[in-house]
């Protein structure tokens, strides 16, 4: 099997776009090949154990499994992030969540030392980005899964930056964990947001394969997680603190009424690139 087989045997699911996309990425993450290199031909001087496990991660493709949780890797915001089954795979929309809190750091002098608190981590993407990029901020992350928080260890340590990283059911146990009440700047969260009743409308790579734990929230109160963490927000932001969410499109306005009935204030509702209402923001 070559790169024009791979994508060709992908393109009746994937679409020749897509499938020819996906094909690059195995070749270059597993084998090493750039774009240059399948031109010229290297995709054909594979070792016979190389083509085997190429044969197997095309029928894994086939089967729609996605191909970052094949080849355990993706990237996000210019940096490598490992990932697994037990977290969500970083989405172009989620960086722009970060790059509008980048983006925003102009006003955030008076909120420094800077603390900032990422609540359901995943795979740590959004609190490495930020501890990345505020140097001498104090970086907190939660997550309900252990093995979630395993891989945004492990991705901390391999991007080299210092995340204080903690097991949290928000739902549960988020007042008993803070002790420093009223000294967090920004919370920021991309929380399970997708009710059960969509689901009838989502992609099998999605559905079937990422962790439903972080994918999805109760029909009959689709606003559950935001509410916990804006009323959390309440007491564990300073004052001029700031909550930046990724959100459903679906419940922005309803998102947008709530946060100002807890009386914040300066709320804005942000579209991604792909003009959905995508993300909002609120100052305590």
């Amino acid at each position: 099997m070559n790169y024009r087989d791979l994508w060709h045997q992908l393109a009746p699911s994937y679409g020749e776009g897509e499938a020819k996309a996906v094909a690059r990425m195995v070749y270059e993450v597993r084998y090493g090949l750039s774009l240059s290199d399948l031109y010229a031909g290297k995709d054909t001087q594979l070792s016979a154990d190389d083509q085997a496990e190429l044969q197997e991660i095309a029928r894994r493709l086939s089967n729609h499994e996605p191909v970052q949780y094949i080849l355990g890797q993706t990237d996000f915001c210019g940096r490598t992030f490992l990932v697994n089954e037990h977290v969500l795979i970083p989405r172009p929309e989620t960086a722009e969540l970060c790059q509008w809190i980048l983006s925003s750091s102009i006003s955030f002098p008076s909120l420094s030392p800077i603390t900032i608190l990422d609540i359901g981590t995943g795979s740590g993407c959004i609190a490495i980005t930020l501890a990345a990029s505020f140097s001498d901020a104090e970086v907190y992350a939660w997550d309900i899964s252990p093995e979630a928080l395993e891989v945004a260890r492990t991705n901390a340590v391999r991007n080299r930056v210092n995340v204080h990283f903690e097991p949290v059911d928000m739902l549960s146990q988020a007042p008993l964990r803070w002790k420093r009440v009223g000294d967090v700047s920004i919370i920021v969260s991309n929380p399970p947001y997708i009710c059960r009743q969509e689901s009838t409308a989502m992609d099998s790579n999605v559905l079937d394969y990422e962790p439903h734990t972080a994918l999805f929230v109760p029909d009959n109160d689709p606003l559950l997680f935001y509410r916990t963490i804006a009323q959390y927000g309440l007491s564990a932001l300073r004052d001029s603190g700031w909550l930046y969410f990724e959100i459903n499109p679906l419940y922005a306005s309803e998102l947008h009424d709530l946060l100002r009935t807890m009386s914040y204030h300066d709320i804005e509702i942000k579209e991604d690139q792909f003009g959905k209402l995508r993300f909002i923001r609120a100052q305590r």
